[in-house]
């Protein structure tokens, strides 16, 4: 072979080789190097948990309610959907946005009676869903009772000492109403993304 068939060859082997590998074709035709081996690739790298913040036992819960509800219309059992009201914060890292779901659930109605007996309207809180995870809630700051396991009891909330119930009426609490829960154990939590 002649020389110039040698460098035309070479010339378009490295034309094709630029255009198989997504680069511009050689502008001069370089002395032919060895081909390198391709780096051997890391292996992946396990996702790292991140972080997890202790929700304290205690925390105040800023919630208010989704929902209208009525002790006239309320029975035993069903449902009462919350909003968490603020961001829920560890020191300065907010932990749950606000607008998370809480649930809990009615344990006791009664509607207004005869002769001017009020109606009552009772609650147990359940959980604040943060993400994935769920943070258990109750209704008063300082644990009411404890069982054997270390349970909590009689979660109760009465309305009435946040004036609710009005002599003779049923309760009757508007969507947005506000009512302030608390953590009912210290909870391991992630910050939100």
């Amino acid at each position: 072979m002649r020389l110039s068939s040698v460098v035309l060859l070479l010339l378009l082997l490295s034309f094709s080789l630029a255009l198989a590998f997504g680069q511009d074709a050689p502008a001069a035709v370089a002395p032919a190097a060895p081909v390198a081996a391709a780096a051997p690739v890391a292996p992946a790298v396990p996702d790292v948990p991140a972080v997890k913040l202790i929700l304290k036992e205690g925390t105040d819960v800023k919630l208010k309610f989704a929902d209208d509800l009525s002790s006239k219309t309320a029975a035993e059992g069903d449902p009462v959907n919350l909003i968490l009201d603020e961001d829920l914060k560890v020191g300065d890292v907010v932990v749950v946005k606000a607008g998370a779901k809480a649930t809990g659930t009615v344990t006791n109605a009664k509607k207004a009676g005869m002769m001017g007996k009020a109606g009552e309207l009772n609650m147990r809180l359940e959980h604040l869903k943060a993400g994935d995870e769920r943070v258990r809630l109750r209704g008063s700051k300082g644990k009411e009772g404890e069982g054997k396991e270390g349970t909590t009891v009689a979660l109760t909330v009465l309305f009435g000492p946040i004036g609710l119930i009005k002599h003779g009426k049923n309760v009757d609490i508007k969507a947005g109403t506000p009512l302030i829960a608390y953590v009912d154990q210290d909870t391991p939590i992630g910050p939100t993304k």
